[in-house]
């Protein structure tokens, strides 16, 4: 008889706290106790959530009673060591709980907690799927009330711990949790068929096919299984799953194939459809490199015997994806896996096909939209290293938390783009500097790629912390677009404009489409204007919730605020002064759009911004649109930036530079220089030079020659002098603190008492505090503290502090209800 050991486990939730629980294990569990298990564990007054454990030991809690585990739901650890250790880094880093590290990493179907509520899947099949009794309980409970929670089931079924139960209905498809169905992202299924086991021998097929090939009423039957063979349904042993529909398209009878499955020769079943078309590997052979992108690959290649990280900087059309691919193939040879970061997913379409035309189904793809079974699918699949499958991970970045194994190389293109910044919740990471992190644990190298790349990491270039590597040269020797602007105060002057378009540009959007070619407009402002004002007394309406104007959006003749959810009707007359002089001010995509098609009314428009592109598969029709030759003239915010290459484009016109270079943000110039650049970078890339013009009102600003000039260097050097003069990063640190309530004069009190405590510590280092640009969300009154410390002051310690100085500010009763939010590196 074995000996009888009390063991006690640390557990991590996932709620907002930095500190980890002790529980009991009860004695039947101890030889299935794990490190990283997931557990259900009671929680406050009676709540049920699911947690990790993170150590097992024999110390009883000394403050409180601990609590028993109700359920172990693993028989294998969910999560590694390294990727634990990954956590704890970025929790102690963004001053974030552990608990919202966790939040963010696991995909929902993994934590389940007693407010977690379930519906129906859309695709239960309740006549094909055997239930046992309770999940029949469950399923008609459903049938009665659309939603239930897990307390609700657990009264119906009887029983405490139903965590495993709605494990096994969610790994069935049978329910749903809601927090997938408010992703409005279902599977896509089709109906499959394949040969029935008891045909797959070639004996048994020979012999079937010279029985129907005996009559002429089976000629059909014979036809659909010889198409079965061609599209490769059985194959050197292996069998094949066969659209269904594939099989209609290649002339296939329906009831010849219902014929069959009657007979027992093919069996239909219903499967999930990838995203990504597994494209047939052998008709791809791998890029050829061009003279400068073969040096640039020995380059990185070098780099990476002297530095964990490398900069690949790329003009726009150079090729970096064809390097990419080369790295890519190299590390998969050696049986490692690749993470391959991209600012977003719906933006990168064409990457993904290009993609997975060359590794197939080694590629994965890894996003918060996706639905939570899937992402279950591949957290388990990273996480069993399976050597076939998504051994390549293309994903935003929230693809740093899968449970890598082996990973041997991280890529990070378009590394600049403020995207990967998680802005809220916490943990508010920036992915590009995580995944150098993720590297790091397992001791590989992480790529960074980019034409326009960050101010920091240019200087840690410059400092000879990274590889630097250029690539100078475009594909194809096509020379980088010529760039020109459109002055518009002298426009202005000559009464030239027409509505918010230069007669320059105009007249060369005119030329482009004469000569067959496409136009890509650039504004970065959605919604139709931004500003309606009376003309009399100068009353703007605004937002009920936020302080900050409603935007007019012409096609749902709404105004609406852009930082909640608030929409109103347009009004007719001013509510201040009775007058119906409103004018509007300012344009967006939607009033570009509006405009053009009564200038060019022949020419076929497209809009590319988030209203346009809200649906799962309307921005992926967009761009087969644009190539197709659908659309002439495409409309879009920063949207049209990232991630697209085509091959028709001969003018780019950047409508409103000045939007962009007055914003009131250390970073201001930096994303105009970048966003103009990369913009400018989708015009000529095949075998003619492209044309950019930007309009200004001042064509004579020095950012903007630069981006004429085609000179990042010397923008960026220009930069560094002004960031190293006024303390901001790459040379100082900057961590921003923002105190938010409902309660106005709340909030001052607390950010006076706080930036007073931060002060006494920090002295001239602290900033604030201040009232930010638009002072209520949402009906939060906010404000802001900024603290800049030395990039070489111990940051561990400062941190320390900061969270004593915290702690020191929410003793004081009255500040409690106070929320205090740390961002650290804000964007």
């Amino acid at each position: 008889m074995s000996e009888r050991i009390t063991l006690f486990v640390d557990v991590i939730l996932p709620i907002p706290l930095s500190q980890e629980f002790t529980y009991r294990v009860p004695f039947e569990m101890n030889d299935f106790i794990q490190d990283y298990l997931r557990v259900i564990v009671p929680f406050g007054k009676g709540k049920l959530y699911t947690g990790i454990i993170t150590k097992i030991h024999q110390e009883a809690p000394r403050i409180y009673q601990a609590k028993y585990i109700e359920h172990i739901l693993d028989e294998t650890p969910l999560i590694t060591k390294k990727q634990f250790s990954f956590w704890k880094w970025m929790s102690e880093y963004y001053m974030a709980p552990i608990g919202d590290v966790m939040n963010a990493a696991l995909p929902a179907n993994f934590k389940l907690a007693s407010e977690t509520k379930i519906v129906i899947h859309p695709d239960f099949d309740s006549e094909n799927t055997p239930l046992t009794d309770r999940e029949y309980l469950v399923v008609e409970a459903l049938e009665i009330k659309e939603t239930l929670d897990l307390k609700e089931i657990s009264e119906i079924i009887g029983i405490k711990t139903i965590q495993p139960l709605i494990k096994t209905l969610l790994e069935k498809n049978i329910v749903l949790t809601l927090e997938e169905v408010s992703n409005k992202f279902s599977p896509k299924t089709g109906l499959f068929v394949v040969i029935h086991e008891n045909y797959r021998s070639d004996a048994i097929l020979n012999e079937l096919f010279e029985q129907l090939a005996q009559k002429k009423t089976t000629q059909k039957q014979e036809l659909v299984l010889l198409k079965i063979l061609q599209l490769g349904g059985f194959h050197a042993g292996e069998i094949t799953p066969i659209l269904r529909k594939s099989l209609e398209e290649h002339g296939c009878s329906l009831s010849a194939i219902n014929t069959l499955e009657k007979q027992g020769v093919l069996r239909t079943e219903r499967l999930e459809i990838s995203r990504i078309s597994s494209l047939d590997q052998s008709k791809f052979t791998f890029p050829v490199l061009s003279d400068a992108q073969t040096t640039a690959l020995h380059e990185i290649e070098a780099g990476f015997q002297e530095k964990d990280t490398v900069l690949l900087q790329g003009i726009t059309g150079s090729g970096k994806t064809e390097i990419y691919i080369e790295l890519i193939r190299k590390v998969l040879d050696q049986g490692k896996q690749v993470l391959f970061l991209v600012p977003e997913i719906a933006l990168t379409t064409q990457l993904i096909q290009r993609l997975s035309a060359y590794f197939g189904e080694k590629i994965g793809v890894y996003h918060s939209k996706f639905n939570s079974n899937e992402r279950v699918e591949i957290w388990n699949k990273v996480l069993q290293n399976d050597p076939k499958q998504f051994r390549l991970v293309v994903g935003a970045r929230s693809a740093i938390f899968l449970p890598f194994q082996d990973l041997g190389l991280v890529i990070v293109d378009e590394e600049h783009e403020s995207s990967y910044k998680q802005h809220d919740p916490s943990p508010r990471y920036n992915a590009r500097d995580m995944a150098i992190v993720l590297a790091h644990y397992f001791k590989t190298k992480t790529l960074l790629g980019s034409a326009t790349p960050s101010i920091e990491t240019f200087q840690n270039t410059r400092d000879k912390k990274y590889g630097h590597v250029l690539l100078t040269e475009r594909f194809s020797q096509v020379r980088l677009p010529e760039i020109l602007c459109a002055d518009m105060k002298e426009e202005r002057r000559q009464k030239s404009l027409n509505g918010h378009f230069s007669k320059f540009l105009l007249e060369n959007i005119i030329e482009t489409l004469k000569n067959q070619e496409q136009v890509i407009l650039f504004q970065n402002r959605r919604g139709y204007t931004p500003i309606w004002t009376c003309e009399i007394c100068g009353f703007s309406p605004n937002c009920i919730n936020c302080d900050t104007t409603l935007n007019y959006h012409k096609h749902s003749n709404l105004l609406k605020c852009h930082h909640c959810s608030y929409q109103t009707n347009p009004i007719g007359t001013c509510p201040a002064c009775g007058s119906n002089r409103l004018k509007m001010l300012g344009f967006g995509t939607e009033k570009i759009e509006d405009d053009l098609s009564l200038i060019l009314p022949d020419a076929k428009i497209g809009r590319m911004d988030l209203d346009t592109t809200r649906n799962k598969n309307s921005h992926l029709e967009l761009i087969q649109a644009f190539e197709k030759r659908e659309i002439d003239v495409l409309i879009g915010t920063q949207m049209v930036a990232k991630g697209l290459d085509f091959d028709h484009v001969g003018l780019v016109g950047i409508l409103d530079a000045d939007l962009m270079l007055n914003k009131t943000d250390f970073r201001a110039f930096e994303r105009a220089f970048q966003l103009m650049t990369q913009v400018a970078g989708r015009s000529g890339r095949r075998n003619k030079r492209g044309k950019v013009i930007i309009q200004t009102g001042n064509p004579d600003h020095w950012v903007i020659q630069k981006v004429m000039e085609h000179d990042y260097d010397s923008f960026a050097i220009n930069e560094l002098v002004e960031r190293r003069n006024y303390h901001y990063p790459p040379f100082y640190k900057l961590i921003r603190f923002t105190l938010k309530h409902r309660d106005r004069d709340l909030v001052e009190a607390g950010a006076l008492h706080f930036s007073k405590l931060l002060k006494e510590q920090f002295h001239e280092r602290v900033l604030g505090p201040e009232s930010p640009i638009i002072a209520r969300i949402q009906n939060f009154y906010l404000k802001e503290i900024v603290l800049k410390i030395e990039h070489e002051a111990p940051q561990k310690k400062v941190k320390e502090r900061l969270h004593e100085l915290t702690d020191q500010f929410f003793s004081v009763p009255h500040f409690k209800p106070i929320r205090l939010i740390a961002d650290v590196d804000p964007a």
